[in-house]
């Protein structure tokens, strides 16, 4: 009788996501061979993903794959690779980063041993294969053990967890050229069948374009359900989606995950600027991690469409941002330098994020399917 074969495997959330993580060190070599890998595990393509792990949405069909790093010049521990897939498509992109996946590699590390815990915190530098991103990661590890139990807590979550505090190096131009592919702080489209529209390209850990809500006939706070319902409004996004990606130098992004796109309008809850993000198809009942810190980044730029709806004077320092999304709010951490021009210019990004572990063990996988 022939066998699955099976491979070990950790079922993690991470923020607001979720999927398997495996040691790179267990996975076929060949990228091909690992795809195929990776689609039978989460059960792709089919719409309810069955025969699989996966979530049966594009937030819990995705992978976590970590190895150690040694000898890196910038004192890298950890590498991480992140594939989104999707529920009825056959296609493995590992172009863009995922922030919220990225919370559980150092609880993924400690679980199966690849790295060993400090004292009361652990901090741990994770460098992220897709773009280069670097990062350091802090969790929690009292008596020198993870724990998942807390009292921080993030909206699209239930309940509360340790917290895990992720501070990011350098995540401008993470797949565009720069900060501002276009080299603008905004750009006026002509978008055919739908007309000029203004937006700003931006690309501080995630390649993305912001649009005015009203300027598409939005209030911004429709329902995720009204949004995606909207069959008409997602036409005039992709439309300006495939427009903006050449200007920003992404090429023919049809068959991309990158670039969100946001709506974006004035807060209703104190924040700083309210958000209905698309990845890139479907709206986000929350907000990505690199999204929000791309959107806060926006903001504190003046002269981007975000900036008119930040009404708080633009000075040097450190500023929380509360971005708004429709399950809640993100909160981000700026660290904001002024430049020779006057200009704001952001130094650095920190916010907050949960993790845990919810199953560990091996996943089954029919040989026919690799």
């Amino acid at each position: 009788m022939m066998k699955q074969v099976m491979i070990p495997c950790c079922l993690m959330r991470g923020g607001t996501s979720k999927g398997p993580f495996f040691n790179k060190a267990d996975l076929p070599i060949d990228i091909e061979q690992r795809n195929r890998l990776l689609l039978a595990t989460v059960g792709s393509p089919d719409k309810r993903q069955i025969d699989g792990v996966g979530g049966a949405h594009s937030l819990t069909t995705k992978v976590g794959i970590v190895s150690r790093c040694e000898n890196h010049e910038q004192g890298v521990e950890l590498s991480f690779l992140f594939a989104q897939l999707q529920p009825e498509k056959d296609t493995v992109d590992t172009t863009p980063n995922c922030g919220n996946m990225l919370a559980a590699v150092v609880p993924f590390a400690l679980e199966t041993g690849l790295i060993k815990a400090m004292k009361d915190e652990t901090t741990v530098r994770v460098l992220t294969e897709n773009t280069g991103m670097i990062s350091d990661i802090t969790v929690q590890t009292p008596q020198g053990e993870i724990t998942y139990e807390g009292n921080a807590k993030i909206d699209g979550v239930p309940g509360s967890g340790a917290p895990i505090k992720i501070s990011f190096l350098d995540t401008a131009g993470s797949v565009c050229s720069g900060l501002l592919p276009t080299g603008n702080l905004s750009d006026s489209f002509d978008i055919p069948n739908v007309g000029t529209l203004e937006v700003t390209c931006i690309d501080n850990g995630m390649p993305m374009v912001l649009i005015r809500a009203s300027d598409l006939g939005c209030t911004g706070q429709e329902s995720v359900d009204e949004l995606n319902n909207n069959q008409a409004l997602k036409d005039k996004i992709e439309a300006l989606r495939i427009v903006a990606s050449e200007k920003m130098g992404l090429g023919d992004v049809r068959q991309k995950n990158y670039p969100k796109m946001c709506l974006i309008s004035e807060p209703s809850k104190g924040g700083a600027v309210n958000t209905r993000c698309f990845i890139p198809h479907v709206c986000h009942e929350a907000i990505g991690v690199l999204a929000a810190v791309t959107i806060a980044t926006a903001c504190v730029l003046e002269g981007s469409v975000a900036s008119e709806f930040y009404h708080k004077e633009q000075q040097a320092g450190v500023y929380q941002l509360s971005i708004e999304h429709p399950s809640g709010e993100f909160t981000v951490e700026l660290t904001v330098k002024l430049n020779d021009k006057g200009q704001s210019e952001v130094i650095g990004a920190a916010l907050l994020r949960t993790a845990r572990l919810l199953m560990k063990g091996e996943v089954c996988l029919l040989k026919s399917r690799l």
